[in-house]
């Protein structure tokens, strides 16, 4: 279910997550990624979903910064709990 959710804030959100995840054909044939990156953002996910840390999954992709997770799952949260 997070896969979906991530897709979702990407579509919902693409202009303002541009700093944050980028979708380019060139890049993992278009799986969306921290920007400056080639770690899918389906791995946060993933590792969150297992029970790493936000520590664990910086250590593991060092080339991601903690400002753009923090800043994905701001923008994440935004789009799931908009209109309540």
């Amino acid at each position: 279910m997070e896969t979906r959710v991530e897709v979702r804030a990407v579509r919902a959100h693409g202009a303002g997550m541009s700093s944050t995840v980028v979708r380019d054909p060139e890049i993992l044939g278009g799986l969306p990624v921290f920007a400056g990156t080639r770690v899918p953002v389906k791995n946060l996910t993933d590792a969150l979903e297992g029970g790493a840390t936000l520590d664990e999954f910086l250590d593991d992709f060092p080339s991601v910064k903690r400002e753009q997770v923090i800043a994905f799952l701001e923008e994440a949260r935004e789009v799931l709990t908009a209109g309540r």
